[in-house]
């Protein structure tokens, strides 16, 4: 078991500085958790690309984009929608479907990236990564290229997590699907359909109605603790179900097949959104829940310890707050994290959380108007331990 241990000088916190509360700050009740710290930062530059690889972005045109005129020279490491712990201090980054829409992300080569951040020099370093892939065939419908790399006009991954065998299972928003790939990032298993839920982009509509809105599928997905099972969390509200409420469901890895077990994770407000999903034990995971906004007009960036025993009786996961991103104590002041998407959420230690943006390259700009973000990787050090279960760190 690897832990990474975070130290960060006060000049290093000037990025997201604001101006200390000035209302006194509420002591928490017992079970509550109180204002979270920000002990670590590091960035990758918004301009980054994969080295020597294809160039991207040839159907969003040529006008600038935050400064940034596509098409850009090669594929940009962006996106980090999933994040899984590597044992060794670097961790694997998922990047998502590219540009944010299937119509115009065909040239965008799905990926996941081995980084590892340096909070000492407030930089993430890229090690390396590996392309998705289909050599097998076993995607039973037409993929975008010929060589059946995967692109993001056929999927939208948004969650990873790594099995006990080193291999990764991914969640995918336009089936939604579950993919299952090796080492090398090649499937090993055709794309698991999620029964009676569809997406508007899903290739077995066949002319029936979706069920689900665009861009809503598997967002978060958590393993659990012994390694069995995969707990894949919609970020939309499935037709029927009440508004503002997402399924969480079990998949069991042995049996490759959904069990009947399934939970409801209620959004405080109908038009937010999940981020990610982490086990921390059996029946406890950390969750991110987000509004849609970014910058000064960003109100919701939320950790919460959503319990599944539902001890309140109201009928969705218990949530309790371990962590306000927008409100995050800094030795000058307050630390905010205003990004529209952050979309990952590692455990580091008991007390420690490692949080990651994604930057939606080069669209978001929630740090600087006008600048696309960068990929930031900040920890956070809550006012009391998760207790969680040790097999979280494997």
């Amino acid at each position: 078991m690897r832990r990474i241990a975070m130290m960060m000088c006060a000049g290093a916190l000037a990025l997201g500085l604001a101006a200390p509360a000035a209302s006194a700050e509420r002591e928490p009740r017992p079970g509550e958790y109180g204002r979270a710290t920000l002990t670590g930062f590091a960035a990758l530059p918004a301009r980054t690309f994969v080295p020597g690889s294809e160039a991207s972005g040839a159907q969003l045109g040529t006008a600038p984009i935050n400064g940034i005129t596509p098409p850009f020279p090669g594929q940009p490491v962006q996106g980090f929608s999933g994040i899984a712990r590597r044992g060794d201090g670097s961790f694997d980054v998922l990047s998502d479907n590219g540009f944010g829409a299937k119509a115009n992300s065909a040239d965008f080569l799905l990926r996941v990236h081995q980084i590892k951040p340096d909070f000492g020099a407030r930089a993430v370093r890229v090690l390396g990564g590996f392309d998705l892939s289909d050599p097998r065939g076993l995607v039973p419908f037409a993929l975008t290229r010929a060589d059946r790399k995967l692109t993001g006009a056929d999927f939208d991954v948004e969650s990873i997590v790594r099995a006990l065998d080193g291999t990764y299972w991914i969640g995918d928003e336009f089936g939604p699907f579950l993919l299952h790939v090796n080492e090398r990032g090649e499937l090993v298993d055709a794309p698991i359909e999620l029964p009676g839920v569809r997406a508007p982009e899903n290739p077995n509509l066949s002319g029936a109605q979706p069920n689900l809105r665009s861009s809503k599928g598997f967002e978060g997905m958590a393993r659990s603790v012994d390694g069995r099972r995969l707990y894949p969390l919609l970020e939309g509200t499935v037709t029927g179900d009440p508004q503002g409420t997402l399924r969480m469901l079990e998949f069991d890895l042995r049996k490759r097949a959904y069990t009947e077990r399934r939970w409801t994770y209620r959004l405080d407000d109908p038009s937010h959104a999940i981020g990610d999903a982490i086990a921390v034990d059996r029946h406890r995971f950390l969750i991110i829940e987000r509004d849609n906004l970014q910058g000064d007009a960003a109100k919701a960036k939320r950790v919460y310890l959503a319990d599944t025993r539902d001890r309140d009786g109201y009928g969705a996961l218990d949530k309790t707050l371990v962590a306000d991103l927008l409100d995050l104590a800094a030795p000058d002041g307050t630390f905010r994290f205003p990004f529209q998407t952050i979309e990952d959420v590692i455990i580091l230690d008991d007390r420690t959380l490692g949080l990651l943006n994604d930057n939606n390259f080069p669209f978001s700009a929630g740090r600087t108007a006008g600048r696309p973000d960068d990929n930031e990787f900040i920890t956070v050090r809550l006012t009391r331990p998760l207790d969680a279960d040790p097999r979280v760190y494997r």
